[in-house]
Formats: C-alpha cells, sequence, structure tokens
C-alpha cells in the first residue's frame, strides 16, 4: 500500500485513514473523486472497505486477481474486495473464530454484486473435492433464486434487493466450504400488490411469463403479456433494456435443479406465483347494500385448481369476514374497499410466506450434518439508510436496522482499537463519539418506545387509527430530544414537516416519517380467514399456512416486532463473529459509468456514517505496521540499517526513526508494531524514501556493467569447459569401439563400461513382470554369463515371492492343478478347457440339503453311525450318471468322495460304497466325452462288478478320485474301448469314437457306444 502514496496526488489516498485533513467532508469526496476518475473503486477505511459503483465492468475480478490476493497480507496490496474476503477466510482459519462481512449502502450500490463477488472468490480459491464442488455450486446458483423471488427493478436500480439477507458459508477443518444458512429479513411484500410508477414486482413474475414453455402457461392459465395482469401494470414498466426476462428464466430453473427441487415442488412453487396473478385480476362489483361479490369466476377457478382449495370457499372468504363475538362465529359481508384490502392481504400473505419457504428450503439443500464442528463466515447482504421524500413504515424499519448496525460497528471498532493498544503496551486514550443508544433505546425500548406503542394502538380494542398513534407517541416520548412532531415542532419545523409526520433524530440526520398506513402495514393478520389457505392441497402451501394456526387463539405478533425480535437475533449472530465492513457507494442515479455526482455522494457518505468510522480510526494513531515490514521498506534510509539489520527487530526500528528525527509525539514502539500518529510523517519517509531511491540509482548505474562483464565471463569459460568434455568422451568413445573385442585395456575401458551400463539399465526397464514372462533383453557378448546368473537369480527371487505371497487354499488348488496336468496333459482332448476353471469343493447345486437327510436311512448302531459320519463330512460331491451293467440304462446319482471311500448316493439313499482299498483303478478316454469307468476287485462280494459313471467335470472329479484314494498313477487313458467287469466271470465293453456331437448309447453289438466330438488334436 506504501507504494501507492507517490501518487497520492493523482490517484489519491488508499486509505482515508492517511487523509491529512480527515475531519473534512470535502477532502473525503475529493479523495473518492481521484479514485474514482482512476476506475479505483476501493478505497480502506482502516479495515473498512468502502466500495464506489462504477456501472461498467472491470477488469478486476478474473482469477489471476483472485490468486494475487489469495494469502497475502491485507495492506501488501491495494484495496479489493478480495483482500476483504481473504483476511476474513484466514483469520477463520487461523485464530479459529466465526467471522463476518457486513456490506450495506444505498439501493444500486453494488451490495448483492459485492456478495456475489466474495461468493465466487471462496468458490474458486478454497479446496475442492466432488461435495465441496456440489456445494460451492449451490452456494452460487442460490443468488439467481432468491433474486428471481426476492430483487425487483426500482428506480434507482434495476436489481434492487427487496429484502435484508444474511448468510452463513459453513467451512470444515480443511477449508473447504461445506454448507451455508440463510436468514432473511423484511421482504418488501407490498411490492406483490403495488409498484411505484417506473418500477416492477419481483422479477420470478416476468421471467415466468416471458420464458415459460406454452404448456405451462396453458397449464397455469397465462397469458404470455404482463400487461393483462393488474398488479403488474401498476408500474407501467413491463419491459427494462438491461434485463433479459427469457434468458433468467432458464438460469432461475436450472438453478433450482442444483439447488435439489424436484419436479413436484417446482410445479406447486410455480402454481402459487401464478395464483397470486390470478388474485390480482380478481374484480368485485357493488350491491345496493354496498356488500361486495366477485364479478370474474374464471380467475376463482383457476385460483381453486392453483392453490388446491374449494373455490366456493375461497370466494367466500374473499368476500366476507368472520368475527367471533361471546364464544360465537359470525360472518359479515365486507364492502368493496375492504374485498380489496383483503385480496391484497391475502397476495401478500401467500407470496411472503412462500419466500420464507423458499429459503428454508434452500437451507435445506446447503446444510451440513456437522454444523457444530464448522467455522462460519457470513456475509449481511442489507440495506443501507434511506431518506426519501415520502418515508414510510418500511423506512422506518431499514433506518432502525441502520442505527443497530451503526451502534454494532462504533462498539466493536473501538473494542478492536483498544485491543490491539492494549496488545502492543499502549495507552488507550478514551474517544468522544456519538452513542446512538439513545436513539435505539428510543425505538425499541419496552413499553416506552416507538414499537411498543404501535404494538398498543394496533392490539388496543376500539377504533385505533394512524392518527390516534401519533397522538400516543406525542403524549409518550414527546419530551425526547431526537423525536418531534408537527404540534411539538416550532414554527420554522412546522413550514417542513406535514401533520401526519413525526421526525426523528438519526445519527445520520433527520428523517421525517408518514404515519399513513403505519397500522395497517405492521398489523400481521390476514383479513382472508386463514382455513382457507390451511386447508390447501397445495404441498408448498400447506407447510407455509399451519392449520396448529387454527387452534392457536393467542394473537401473533406485530410485523414491527417480529422485525425487532429478528434484528435482536441478528445482532446476537454479528457480536459472536469477528467482523469485516464494506459500505458501498452508488455514484449517480442515472446509472452511467464515470459520472460522478458530487451532492448524491455526500448525501450517502453521510447516511453512511463514514466520516464518523473515520473520526473513530483516526483517534489515536493514523498508520500501523509490524516491524518487520516498516524495517524491510524504509532500512535504506539509515546508514546504520542499510543494507540490512543483524539485530533485534525492534530496535532497528527505534534505530530508523530516530535517524529520520520522529518526535516522541509522533510515534509509538509497541510490542511488535510501530504507531505513527500523523500521516504527514509517514508522507514525508515515504518522499524520503523515492529520493534515496534515485541516489542509489546513480550510484549503481555504473555497477550493473561490472557485473554483467564478470557474468559474462564466467559464462564463457563455463561453455569452454563443456565443450573440452563433450569432445574428450566423444574421443574415447570412438576408441574404444575401435577395441572392443580386444581384451579389456586403456584404450576400451570406457567403451565397455558404457556397453555394460546400457545393458543394465535396459534391463532395468525390462524385466519380466511375472514368473510366466521367460522374456529377458539379449547380453552382449562379454556379459553372457553374468546375464545368464541375472536372470536366474531374479526368477529364482520371483517364485520366491510368488510363493511366500499365496495363501493356503490357492496353494490347494495349484497342487490338484498340478495332479491333473500329471495326469491328463496331452491326453485327453478336453483337458485344455479345464486349465483356467478352478476347481470347486463341490458340484452340486444344492448339496446342504443332500448330507441330513440321510441321517434317518441310518440305524442306530456301530456299523451306521460309521456310514453316517462318512456321509455327513465329505472331501468332494459331485452329480454324475451312472449306466446300469446290463442294458445300460442311464441313472442319475450322486457320487461323494470321504476320506476312505467313494459313495454313490441317489436322492439321500445310499446305493453303492467303493473303499478306496478295493478299487483297482480307473479307466477313461482319450475323447472329450466325461465317461469313466471304477474299476474294483472281483475279490469283494459286495461289489457286483465294475461302476460306469459319467461327469460334466470329468477332469475335476477324476483328480479329486486319484488325490482321495491315491491312485494318481491307477488311471488308464484309452485310445478306443475299455473293457470293464460286469459280474462274476462276465465282461462289457465301452466303444468310443468321435463325431460331431456327444453321444452316449447301447449298440446294436451290445456294448455301449461313446460319440464325442474332438476338440484338440494332440
Amino acid at each position: 500500500m506504501e507504494s501507492a502514496l507517490t501518487a497520492r496526488d493523482r490517484v489519491g489516498v488508499q486509505d482515508f485513514v492517511l487523509l491529512e485533513n480527515h475531519t473534512s467532508e470535502a477532502a473525503f469526496i475529493e479523495n473518492l473523486r481521484k479514485r474514482f476518475k482512476e476506475n479505483l473503486i476501493y478505497t480502506y477505511i482502516g479495515s473498512v472497505l468502502v466500495s464506489v459503483n462504477p456501472y461498467k465492468d472491470l477488469e478486476i475480478y478474473t482469477k489471476n486477481h483472485m490468486e494475487r490476493y489469495r494469502g497475502v497480507n491485507f495492506y501488501e496490496v491495494s484495496p479489493h474486495i478480495y483482500a476483504v474476503s481473504d483476511n476474513s477466510y484466514r483469520s477463520m482459519r487461523t485464530e479459529r473464530k466465526d467471522q463476518c462481512i457486513l456490506i450495506s449502502g444505498e439501493s444500486g450500490a453494488g451490495k448483492t454484486e459485492a456478495s456475489k463477488k466474495i461468493l465466487q472468490y471462496y468458490a474458486v480459491t478454497c479446496p475442492a473435492s466432488d461435495q465441496v464442488e456440489t456445494v460451492k455450486d449451490r452456494l452460487l446458483q442460490s443468488n439467481p433464486v432468491l433474486e428471481a423471488f426476492g430483487n425487483a427493478k426500482t428506480l434507482r436500480n434495476d436489481n434492487s434487493s427487496r429484502f435484508g439477507k444474511y448468510m452463513d458459508i459453513q467451512f470444515d477443518f480443511k477449508g473447504a466450504p461445506v454448507g451455508g444458512h440463510i436468514l432473511n429479513y423484511l421482504l418488501e411484500k407490498s411490492r406483490v400488490v403495488h409498484q411505484n410508477h417506473g418500477e416492477r414486482n419481483f422479477h420470478i413474475f416476468y421471467q415466468l411469463i416471458e420464458g415459460g414453455e406454452e404448456d405451462l402457461l396453458r397449464r397455469l392459465g397465462l397469458e404470455r403479456n404482463p400487461q393483462q395482469y393488474q398488479y403488474l401494470v401498476k408500474g407501467n414498466c413491463p419491459k427494462v433494456s438491461s434485463i433479459n426476462d427469457r434468458s433468467d428464466w432458464k438460469v432461475v430453473r436450472k438453478a433450482l435443479s442444483v439447488i435439489g427441487f424436484n419436479e413436484d415442488e417446482v410445479e406447486d412453487l410455480l402454481n402459487i406465483i401464478a395464483s397470486v396473478l390470478h388474485l390480482g385480476n380478481i374484480q368485485y362489483g357493488g350491491e345496493d347494500s354496498g356488500n361486495a361479490y366477485i364479478t370474474t369466476d374464471t380467475q376463482i377457478k383457476y385460483l381453486a385448481r392453483l392453490l388446491g382449495v374449494d373455490g366456493l370457499v375461497l370466494k367466500d372468504a374473499l368476500t366476507h369476514k368472520k368475527i367471533i363475538a361471546k364464544g360465537e362465529e359470525l360472518k359479515s359481508p365486507l364492502n368493496l374497499e375492504q374485498a380489496a384490502s383483503a385480496r391484497d392481504a391475502l397476495s401478500k400473505a401467500v407470496y411472503g410466506r412462500t419466500f420464507t419457504w423458499l429459503v428454508n428450503k434452500i437451507n435445506a439443500s446447503l446444510a451440513y450434518k456437522t454444523y457444530k464442528n464448522a467455522s462460519v463466515i457470513g456475509l449481511l447482504d442489507i440495506y443501507g439508510f434511506e431518506v426519501f421524500q415520502h418515508n414510510s413504515f418500511e423506512q422506518f424499519c431499514i433506518n432502525y436496522c441502520n442505527e443497530k448496525l451503526q451502534q454494532l460497528f462504533i462498539e466493536l471498532t473501538l473494542k478492536s482499537e483498544q485491543d490491539e493498544y492494549e496488545a502492543e503496551g499502549i495507552t488507550w486514550e478514551p474517544v468522544q463519539y456519538f452513542n446512538n443508544k439513545i436513539i435505539c433505546d428510543l425505538v425499541e425500548e419496552k413499553f416506552k418506545g416507538i414499537i411498543s406503542i404501535l404494538d398498543e394502538e394496533c392490539l388496543r380494542p376500539g377504533d385505533a387509527s394512524d392518527i390516534t398513534f401519533l397522538e400516543k407517541l406525542e403524549n409518550t416520548v414527546g419530551g425526547h430530544a431526537h423525536l418531534t412532531t408537527h404540534k411539538l415542532a416550532d414554527g420554522k419545523t412546522r413550514k417542513v414537516m406535514g401533520r401526519e409526520e413525526f421526525r426523528l433524530l438519526h445519527y445520520a440526520g433527520e428523517v421525517n416519517y408518514n404515519v399513513n398506513g403505519v397500522l395497517s402495514c405492521t398489523h400481521s393478520l390476514c383479513v382472508v380467514h386463514p382455513q382457507v389457505m390451511c386447508m390447501s392441497e397445495n404441498r408448498i402451501l400447506t407447510q407455509c399456512f399451519d392449520r396448529a394456526e387454527l387452534k392457536d387463539s393467542k394473537r401473533p405478533e406485530t410485523a414491527a416486532t417480529q422485525f425487532k425480535t429478528s434484528l435482536a437475533k441478528l445482532m446476537e449472530i454479528l457480536m459472536s463473529k469477528e467482523p469485516s465492513y464494506v459500505r458501498c457507494i452508488k455514484p449517480n442515479d442515472a446509472k452511467q459509468a464515470g459520472r460522478f455526482d458530487e451532492v448524491l455522494i455526500r448525501h450517502q457518505v453521510k447516511y453512511l456514517g463514514l466520516m464518523e468510522n473515520l473520526r473513530v480510526r483516526r483517534a489515536g494513531f493514523a498508520y500501523r505496521r509490524h516491524y518487520e515490514t516498516f524495517l524491510q521498506r524504509y532500512k535504506s534510509l539509515c546508514p546504520e540499517t542499510w543494507p540490512s539489520w543483524q539485530g533485534k527487530l525492534a530496535d532497528g526500528v527505534s534505530t530508523l526513526v530516530k535517524h529520520l528525527g520522529y518526535k516522541p509525539e509522533e510515534y509509538k514502539l509497541g510490542r511488535s508494531k510501530i504507531f505513527i500518529r500523523f500521516p504527514k510523517t509517514l508522507f514525508a519517509t515515504e518522499d524520503a524514501l523515492e529520493t534515496r531511491k534515485h541516489s542509489l540509482g546513480e550510484r549503481e548505474r555504473e555497477s550493473p556493467v561490472v557485473v554483467q562483464a564478470w557474468w559474462r565471463g564466467i559464462l564463457a569459460c563455463r561453455r569452454a569447459q563443456r565443450k573440452r568434455q563433450a569432445a574428450n568422451t566423444i574421443r574415447r568413445f570412438i576408441k574404444g569401439f575401435i577395441y572392443r573385442h580386444n581384451e579389456r585395456c586403456p584404450e576400451n575401458e570406457y567403451f565397455l563400461d558404457y556397453v555394460r551400463y546400457s545393458f543394465l539399465m535396459k534391463l532395468r526397464r525390462n524385466l519380466p513382470k511375472s514368473v510366466l514372462d521367460k522374456s529377458w533383453p539379449t547380453p552382449p557378448t562379454a556379459l553372457i554369463e553374468a546375464s545368464e546368473q541375472l536372470r536366474k537369480l531374479y526368477m529364482q527371487n520371483m517364485v520366491w515371492g510368488y510363493c511366500k505371497r499365496i495363501n493356503p487354499e490357492w496353494k490347494h488348488q495349484l497342487e490338484q492343478k498340478m495332479v491333473a496336468s500329471e495326469i491328463f496333459r496331452n491326453k485327453k482332448d478336453n483337458y485344455p478347457q479345464s486349465v483356467p476353471k478352478l476347481f470347486m469343493a463341490h458340484c452340486l447345486c444344492d448339496t446342504p440339503s443332500i448330507f441330513p437327510t440321510v441321517s434317518p436311512l441310518v440305524d442306530c448302531n456301530t456299523k451306521s453311525l460309521k456310514i453316517y459320519e462318512t456321509l455327513f463330512t465329505p472331501q468332494y460331491a459331485v452329480p454324475v450318471t451312472k449306466y446300469d451293467r446290463k442294458g445300460y440304462k442311464a441313472r442319475p446319482r450322486q457320487l461323494l468322495l470321504t476320506s476312505n471311500c467313494a459313495v454313490i448316493v441317489e436322492e439321500a439313499k445310499l446305493k453303492q460304497r467303493i473303499d478306496y482299498a478295493t478299487l483297482k483303478g480307473i479307466s477313461v478316454s482319450s475323447l472329450s466325452d466325461g465317461v469313466f469307468v471304477l474299476h474294483v476287485l472281483t475279490e469283494d462280494k459286495k461289489q457286483k462288478g465294475d461302476v460306469v459313471l459319467q461327469s460334466d467335470h470329468i477332469i475335476e472329479t477324476l483328480t479329486k478320485v486319484a488325490i482321495c484314494a491315491d491312485k494318481v498313477n491307477s488311471i488308464n487313458i484309452n485310445q478306443g474301448s475299455i473293457t470293464f467287469m460286469v459280474g462274476q466271470g462276465k465282461e462289457g465293453i465301452i466303444d468310443f469314437t468321435s463325431g460331431s456331437e456327444l453321444l452316449v448309447a447301447k449298440a446294436k453289438n451290445g456294448h455301449l457306444s461313446v460319440t464325442a466330438p474332438r476338440l484338440n488334436s494332440r
């Protein structure tokens, strides 16, 4: 920042605290003008940022600018909204204390844009993840939705926020934005039913009409012409050149989707928006008796469908009111004026509550589950102090809010200053300032404050009116120094005050408030029966109008009390956080770039309290910096500190200021900072630095020539040395290549070493990746033997590593595969197809159901128990087909292998048991069929003969049998036929032939014929 002081005559000072004549409003505005002409729209008052709306795009919001301000000390770079954003973020991260940024100013001063820039800065610069990106998108997309429903075109601003907004951005421990929460204040509901000339209703109405699809408008009963709707024609401004409602509609629809609105919610929401337009088109006629009746039944039909209510009930509610007298409910007809008020009250209530629901819905989509552990930065985008020709209840609430914020600002600014002085060990000097607590008390004090008087007048029985409220105000607080009325004022004041006005002397000046309509504005009761809306079938309205309201006999709070309560909660939130401030200024009413309206800006400077802010900040020391920063910048001004200071920083700064001739009253040295009281002292130091830079430049003008010559010589020496080394290397390489076939000698040792090194590097890059990879780089002649040794060692190491990593199950699998390979490799056609398939523990679809059902077949004797144990703990099970010895009839069976025998079972019935000891061998063909024969000893009387079986898993089954029976060497693979024993002394023959498909049948010669396709030629 100090570097800009040299150009202060042209562009002003970057911090108003450095203004020499800081009490002059003219000097303040002139500094603003200088900076505005140079497109420097940001200026500080200490840590407060003053922003002037340029009304044009400036190239100061790019990603490069964001990076420039990221992680940089607040005063090291020029003033910017990014500097405030980054300072708050770093304070939150380092001090672990919640922050808030308060943005205030008139409509059109750029408050909404400022909050957008802050959100964009955090979206770009904070850490990100998929979840964080979703939250960032929702935070950013909440803006167009809230602008559509809460912003409108006014005389001062084409996109004016008609509500106050406080947004909490929640960050996790990594500093990433993970959630958010929005509070809204004082939506201008009166805009729904009335707009001043040249103004518009809320944007969403025009966006729906201009951008909505034809089918959507037809369903909602709307026409693509805003002039058809009474609530949109009063301002006589349906089109605005700077607003594209059609494209904005697309943005809003996309934003609703990103935030998490489903199609049903969007449909219900648009139904409500359309219903407000239809309500405005309800027309009344008057009977002879003066009672009102509805003349537009078409609108009632649309409303009944869109709001999900009974049309007759709604029609009755818009023309009658209910009165409860002595516990009895009576109906009273409304006249034309009352009926129109009832219609407008319903419109405002529906829109206002829907807006609150919309904010709550956005909050739900931004909610962070572990909110208690999150750090928070709050953004307060709130209306500034307003003074119009005609100031109503809404201006009263807005200015009351600004009084509270000014009170908070002064308290926190003074506290911050006092804390810094105490931390640095500097005596705090009390600051005289205007304490506006007296005005806040006048507005909010219980029983005697203006709001209490207004509430009392609203709720008392009898004929209360705006005039009776004014009279009560005069009787209760008429003697207050900051309030006067036409009745209580002197003759001079009465000339500029109306009889229906009262005047408040705010911190920013005097404001006259008109009481006309103040009771109806603050009265929060809806004329239309609440039963109508509570019975709505619209899913949003059922949440907006709670049925519990029907049972609650307590009268609701007035709008003034609700605002006072919500404002008190906001003050609590802000008091719990470290604040930063952005004061926005509008340079002209015409929204023209480059135009600086001094009268308008003086008005805003006054009502924003900027001069008071500056006076408080300048009450002590105008400038303060850390010792290291100050010494680093100005050390060249003192011979003892130049070119470097080796001692303590505080001693270096003390030596420097003594050399510069600072007087004791001009500065103070704290524990880590120097405090300079007067800007002129700093300016003199900065001017001395500029002079010193010129003298240093002249003295050192010759030095670069000497340094350049010396450096060029060094570079030339280095280049010559590199060339010599390169020539020697090439020479040695060529000589080595010539003598490469000789024994190792000085002439070829460099070349041979290079060849060996190259081979080893190539080998390192191309080592085999698995034990099955047999590739190996071809070695040079001199390394053939070494290469072979390396290959063996490497393969042994890979095999050892592979074996070490193998688990018991996989080891068992490999052992079985090795047995299968030993038996069937190159001998049986379907062996290759079995190699990639893992062997299973069993191949039955539902084996658990087989084993338990065997138990009822076994008697409870020792022999039967042994059989049961044998069956109940099988090692392998597979479905097979058994061929009878006579006739070769196929029968489905299950083959179970246990530790000592093979068992053939049919549906839990034990059909045959073959002990491994009686198993002579196993025969199988070389074709792809699954037929095999279990040969048993003929001496065993229990066996009737050999067993002929067929399995779909022939390789796996026979491998399991061979392992369990220890018959690996007893499996015979036959080429043509297999002979087997049918019974005592009788033989049977199985003939195997190749064919196109598998076929097993009895042949005419009495043999069993098996035809199998040839899968693999051996």
